[in-house]
């Protein structure tokens, strides 16, 4: 199975994307699914977690700018950022915490392949 991110690109300050992360294939669950960025010089930081329970949390730094939600039914994760800034630009990866494809697998971790965020002031 593999994370498809998409929605990333260039905006300018104060504007809005909304990044999503679909799995390749049919899933049955995940335990929790995050986003992670990596700004260049930088580590790589948590931005947010849904759990599977649907428990949301944030990094502070976007705490009331982003928000973190989840289509199951589409295996698909999105993170609306809003008033974005120029400290938001990084590559975005989502990062699927015990994703299991069926009733009695192994869970196991993946990460996506990262879509580019940048912010102009």
């Amino acid at each position: 199975v593999e994370l498809v991110e998409s929605g990333g690109g260039l905006v300018q300050a104060g504007g809005s994307l909304r990044l999503s992360c679909a799995a390749s294939t049919r899933i049955l669950s995940i335990d929790a699914i995050s986003w992670y960025r990596q700004a260049p010089g930088k580590q790589r930081e948590l931005v947010a977690t849904i759990t599977d329970n649907g428990v949301r949390k944030y990094a502070d730094s976007v705490k009331g700018r982003f928000t973190i939600s989840r289509d199951s039914a589409k295996s698909t994760v999105y993170l609306q950022m809003n008033d974005l800034k120029p400290e938001d630009t990084a590559d975005y990866y989502c990062f699927a915490d015990g994703l299991r494809l069926d009733y009695g697998d192994n869970a196991y971790d993946y990460w996506g392949q990262g879509t580019r965020v940048t912010v102009s002031s």
